[in-house]
């Protein structure tokens, strides 16, 4: 009952998290918003297939959407609102090529991936126990190269002075969602796993609000830019 908790805690915070980045996005239409807002709304499917399969049971379809969605597809997302945040839009709409390319072809592998072995319906299983090679290169290289980059954002911005604690949380938060992974693989305790998931999203969440907390809506800068020119005349 506990881990299922847990799952639905993290659910709940992607969840407010994806409608806050959505809502900044609609009003400002910048990419990396809009980047970020869908990775987490995958983050979302991830944590509920994780609460379904804690609280229910596991089984192959819920097992594929956890695995497809929490460790191949999401981490990349993330790293690519980076990528339209600090490279600029024409290098974030080619790597969103990219993304959006290897994105449906990891679909493709891991709908149509054969078990290896029956997914055990009450344990968290690893996936090099019921996966073939192809799904469990990919969500080596989607989890590790998006956590990468994601990582070499923050250091970089944090380098130039900008965002201190914001990137440092983010950061933090995703360190701690790689090591999500080292909890259930090597110690096998699903409990610990979806804690972690919790910890990892609540410390991007807050880096995010860090961030954006003292970024003015369009509507109050554009008031306030009436103002000042009230002033001057």
């Amino acid at each position: 009952m506990g881990r299922t908790a847990v799952a639905v805690a993290a659910t709940l915070v992607a969840l407010a998290f994806a409608f806050s980045t959505f809502e900044r996005w609609l009003g400002r239409r910048r990419r990396h918003e809009l980047a970020w807002s869908f990775a987490l709304a995958l983050f979302v499917v991830a944590a509920a297939a994780l609460a379904v399969g804690a609280g229910v049971g596991w089984d192959g379809a819920t097992f594929r959407v956890f695995y497809l969605f929490g460790a191949i597809l999401d981490v990349p997302f993330l790293a690519l609102g980076t990528v339209y945040l600090l490279a600029g839009r024409q290098v974030g709409d080619r790597a969103a090529v990219v993304v959006g390319l290897l994105a449906a072809f990891a679909v493709g592998v891991v709908v149509t991936a054969p078990f290896t072995a029956p997914v055990p319906r009450h344990v968290l299983v690893q996936g090099s126990h019921v996966f073939p090679v192809l799904p469990r290169v990919l969500a080596g290289v989607a989890s590790g190269g998006g956590a990468i980059v994601i990582l070499a954002g923050a250091v970089w911005s944090m380098v130039r002075g900008r965002g201190l604690l914001a990137n440092g949380l983010i950061a933090g938060g995703t360190l701690v969602l790689g090591a999500s992974g080292t909890f259930n693989s090597v110690l096998g305790a699903m409990s610990a796993f979806a804690v972690t998931l919790m910890v990892g999203i609540t410390l991007i969440f807050a880096g995010y609000l860090v961030a954006t907390a003292r970024t003015p809506a369009p509507e109050q800068a554009g008031a306030s830019v009436t103002r000042l020119r009230a002033r001057a005349g």
